[in-house]
C-alpha cells in the first residue's frame, strides 16, 4: 500500500516536472527546436514502454498455464464452473462492448487541441507492426514455435500455446504438479518484475508528458479532463448494468450485500487493488450466507477471468489512444480488437496494472502506437482506482449469482 502511494507520488511529480519543463520549452524556443526537443525527450518514454514489452511473453506464458492447469478442479464441481465460467465471459464481454461503444460515442481523444499525429513512436516498437486483417488474425492464432513467438511478442499464439500445455498439465493429475508448481514461480518472479518496471513509469511519464507539451502547451489539461469524465460516465453506467442484473438475481437481497461490500470497496477505491480486499472479501460473502465451498472456488477464479472494470478499461484506452493518433479504426477492427482482449486478458487480469500491460501488447498487434500509454500514465492512477472498485463489485456479484443457483437447484 505505501508502495503504491510512493509510487503515485513519483508519477505525479514525473508529470508536474514533465509539464514545467514542457511549457518551457514551448514558450521559450522556436517550433523546430520544440520539435527536436520533443523528439528527444520522449526516449524516455520508450525506455519505459520496452520494459513493459519485455516482460509481456512471460507474463502471459506462465500465469496463463498455472490459471488453466489449476481450472482442472472444474470438473469435480461440475455445474459450478460452468455457471461460473458462463457469467464470466458474458460480463467480460459485456464490459469490453461497454468501453467500445463509449469511446466511440464520447471520442474523448478528439476533442482537444492535442493530436499526437507528429509525435510519432521509435521505429523500433512498431518495425514488425502491419496493417490488420481477418486472414493475419488465423495465421497469428496457431504458433510454430513458442520461441518464436515469445521472440516476437505473438500474444494470441503464446495465448493459444499456454492454454493447451496448461489443459494437458490438469489432465496429468499429480504427476505434473512440480511443473505447475515451476510456472507459479516464474509467475511470482514475473510480478516482481512488474513492480521494478513500474518504478521507470516516472520517467516515461516525464518524457512523454514533457515532449506533448513542448510541441502543443497546455492543450494536454483538456485531453485528460475529457478522458477522466467519459471514463467515470463509464464506470457510472457499467456500476449501473451490473446493480441491474444483480438485482433480478438477487432480489431485495442485494441491498444487505451492498452494505456487506462497503468496506472492501473503499479499500479497492483507496489502494487501487483488488487484491488487496481478497480476504476480507471471501469472509464478508460468507457471512452474507454464500457456501464457503463456492466462494473458495469462484471467487479466485473470478479474480483471473472477471474483473468487469479492467475489460472496459481495456477497450476504452486502446481506442482512444488511436484517436490520440488520428487513426482510423472500422467497425470490424474494433470488434476484432474486442476478441483479442478477450484472449489476452485472461490469466493476468490480477496482476498490478494488468490493464496497461494487455492494452500496450494490444495496440502494437493493431498498429497503435504502444507509447501512447505513457501519455494516460500521470492520471491512470485516478481510473485504477474506479476500475478495481468495480472489479470487486463485479466478483461479489458472481459469487452470490452463483451460490443462488446452485442452493435452488438443491
Amino acid at each position: 500500500m505505501k508502495s503504491n502511494s510512493k509510487l503515485f507520488i513519483a508519477i505525479l511529480a514525473g508529470l508536474f516536472f514533465g509539464v514545467a519543463l514542457g511549457l518551457v520549452v514551448y514558450y521559450q524556443y522556436p517550433k523546430e527546436t520544440a520539435a527536436d526537443f520533443a523528439k528527444n525527450v520522449k526516449l524516455l518514454g520508450t525506455i519505459f514502454i520496452r520494459l513493459v514489452q519485455m516482460i509481456i511473453a512471460p507474463l502471459v506464458l506462465s500465469t496463463l498455464v498455472v490459471g488453466v492447469a489449476k481450472m482442472g478442479d472444474m470438473k469435480m464441481v461440475g455445474r459450478v464452473g460452468g455457471k461460473a465460467m458462463a457469467w464470466f465471459i458474458s460480463a467480460s464481454l459485456m464490459s469490453l462492448l461497454l468501453g467500445m461503444v463509449l469511446v466511440n460515442w464520447l471520442r474523448p481523444g478528439e476533442n482537444t487541441a492535442v493530436t499526437m499525429a507528429d509525435v510519432k513512436p521509435a521505429d523500433d516498437l512498431v518495425s514488425n507492426v502491419h496493417a490488420f486483417s481477418l486472414e493475419q488474425f488465423v495465421t497469428h492464432v496457431v504458433p510454430k514455435s513458442i520461441f518464436e513467438a515469445m521472440a516476437t511478442n505473438e500474444i494470441l499464439q503464446i495465448v493459444i500455446f499456454s492454454i493447451l500445455f496448461g489443459i494437458a498439465l490438469a489432465s496429468m493429475g499429480k504427476v505434473a504438479e512440480p511443473i505447475i508448481k515451476l510456472f507459479d514461480i516464474i509467475a511470482h518472479a514475473i510480478l516482481k518484475m512488474v513492480s521494478y518496471v513500474m518504478w521507470v513509469a516516472p520517467l516515461g511519464v516525464f518524457g512523454a508528458v514533457s515532449a506533448a507539451v513542448a510541441v502543443y502547451g497546455g492543450g494536454i489539461w483538456k485531453l485528460y479532463a475529457n478522458y477522466l469524465v467519459a471514463f467515470a460516465f463509464g464506470i457510472l453506467c457499467l456500476w449501473v448494468i451490473l446493480l441491474g442484473v444483480g438485482y433480478l438475481i438477487l432480489g431485495n437481497r442485494l441491498w444487505p450485500l451492498l452494505k456487506r461490500l462497503a468496506g472492501p470497496l473503499l479499500v479497492a477505491f483507496s489502494t487501487t487493488s483488488s487484491e488487496a480486499v481478497f480476504p476480507k472479501l471471501t469472509e464478508e460473502l460468507e457471512r452474507f450466507g454464500c457456501d464457503p465451498k463456492i466462494v473458495s472456488f469462484t471467487l479466485p477464479l473470478g479474480y483471473s477471468f472477471n474483473l468487469d472494470g479492467s475489460m472496459m478499461y481495456m477497450t476504452f484506452a486502446s481506442l482512444f489512444i488511436a484517436q490520440i493518433y488520428g487513426i482510423d479504426m472500422p467497425l470490424e477492427k474494433q470488434i476484432l480488437m474486442l476478441l483479442v482482449l478477450m484472449l489476452t486478458s485472461k490469466g493476468i487480469a490480477g496482476v498490478p496494472r494488468a490493464s496497461l500491460i494487455v492494452v500496450v501488447a494490444t495496440c502494437a498487434m493493431f498498429g497503435i502506437p504502444p507509447e501512447g500509454i505513457a501519455l494516460i500514465l500521470p492520471i491512470d492512477h485516478f481510473c485504477d482506482m474506479g476500475r478495481s472498485m468495480t472489479n470487486v463489485l463485479g466478483n461479489a456479484l458472481a459469487t452470490t449469482a452463483v451460490d443462488k443457483w446452485e442452493a435452488k437447484k438443491d
